[in-house]
């Protein structure tokens, strides 16, 4: 096969990102900074080490950038080929958390695989992979999106397995969340609104059988509603961000000076790591942080709208609504606006899995920002 096939050459008609090249290297550089400061009393109290989590996030920081650059250049069409191996490989390695010796439960949960000394989290690669199949399956199917044999069921099926798969390791909320994502991209393809009702029907009560199924998450959805009926408990997390987001006033305490971070707020170094950065940042460091997210999606956006074809377009909507969805969720959990989930917040929360998912994802993105604006 020719090098040129795999490999795309930015030449004449290329067009670079460079607002979107910098938005991502700043969050992912704040990023870490943030991890440091918020996971080292953690992580020397109960490691011995106080570099446990930033260590393992700079190598995982180094192996996406490689990942990074190497997906912002591979050409697209040489990724499609593949695609039918891709979504069986990522549904082998979901399916790898239920095996003993390969997979680790933790909390009840069955949501890691082992790769080595270190762990991977395969819901990750679902977040990347559907959208890209979904983006290739729209734009293969465009003239046969209004039947439903043909145009809505084959992504349809292929969606339910990937959420399937995700619920089924204890993770209701990432295979909600998923699901969200991709009737976005059904909705953008085209689809016909009568088969978002339909859709409607069936997974809004089945939704709801789960969640009062499970007391772990009734009581966080109980909890958010009437946090006073168990202040020490489901609620208890979310009392103690906001408090910390509080303390951090306009200015904020100074990078390294927050207090709560040391055995106040459970996690805040992973899902409420934005707690911290409030608390050390203050109201001004959230709003230039708030400031390079909006350039981020400004900058997804727009080369969204002014890709040509149905593929790149629906492949950069879905990868950055992915991104930023994620960045909204995360927030709107940390300062109490949703119930508790565990979704990560993206370039910021400890875990390798979630931020070299992060920087492939990127650089697709920048992958499709080289496509030329005339053509």
């Amino acid at each position: 096969m020719e090098p040129r096939f795999i490999m795309e050459r930015a030449g004449r008609g290329n067009v670079q990102d460079p607002l979107l090249a910098a938005a991502i290297l700043l969050l992912t550089g704040i990023g870490l900074v943030t991890l440091y400061s918020s996971s080292y009393a953690f992580a020397e109290r109960f490691f011995g080490n106080g570099l446990y989590f930033i260590s393992r996030q700079g190598m995982f920081a180094l192996l996406g950038f490689g990942l990074f650059f190497l997906f912002s250049r591979i050409n697209l069409d040489f990724i499609r080929r593949w695609m039918p191996l891709i979504i069986g490989g990522t549904m082998a390695l979901c399916a790898l958390t239920f095996i003993p010796g390969v997979g680790i439960m933790k909390n009840g949960a069955a949501r890691w695989i082992r790769l080595g000394a270190s762990t991977y989290q395969p819901s990750e690669m679902v977040k990347l992979v559907l959208p890209f199949y979904l983006a290739h399956i729209f734009d293969k199917k465009n003239d046969s999106l209004d039947s439903f044999p043909a145009g809505v069921l084959p992504p349809a099926v292929i969606t339910v397995i990937f959420c399937a798969l995700v619920y089924s390791q204890n993770n209701f909320s990432t295979a909600f969340f998923i699901l969200i994502n991709a009737l976005i991209l059904f909705f953008l393809a085209g689809i016909k609104l009568r088969y978002f009702f339909g859709a409607a029907l069936i997974f809004l009560p089945l939704s709801a059988f789960f969640v009062l199924t499970e007391e772990h998450r009734f009581r966080r959805v109980f909890s958010f509603f009437l946090p006073e009926w168990e202040p020490q408990g489901a609620g208890y997390q979310i009392g103690l961000s906001v408090a910390t987001i509080r303390s951090g006033g306009f200015w904020g305490k100074g990078i390294g000076q927050g207090t709560r971070k040391i055995a106040s707020v459970p996690e805040i170094h992973s899902d409420f790591i934005f707690a911290s950065f409030a608390e050390e940042m203050g109201f001004a460091g959230v709003l230039v942080i708030f400031i390079l997210f909006a350039l981020f999606a400004f900058a997804v956006y727009r080369r969204a709208l002014r890709s040509h074809t149905p593929f790149r377009r629906l492949l950069t909507f879905g990868l950055g609504t992915m991104i930023l969805s994620q960045i909204l969720l995360n927030i709107a959990v940390v300062i109490g606006a949703v119930p508790t989930t565990g979704i990560p917040l993206p370039f910021f929360s400890a875990g390798g899995s979630s931020l070299a998912t992060t920087l492939v994802m990127c650089g697709l993105l920048i992958n499709n920002s080289r496509e030329a604006d005339h053509v």
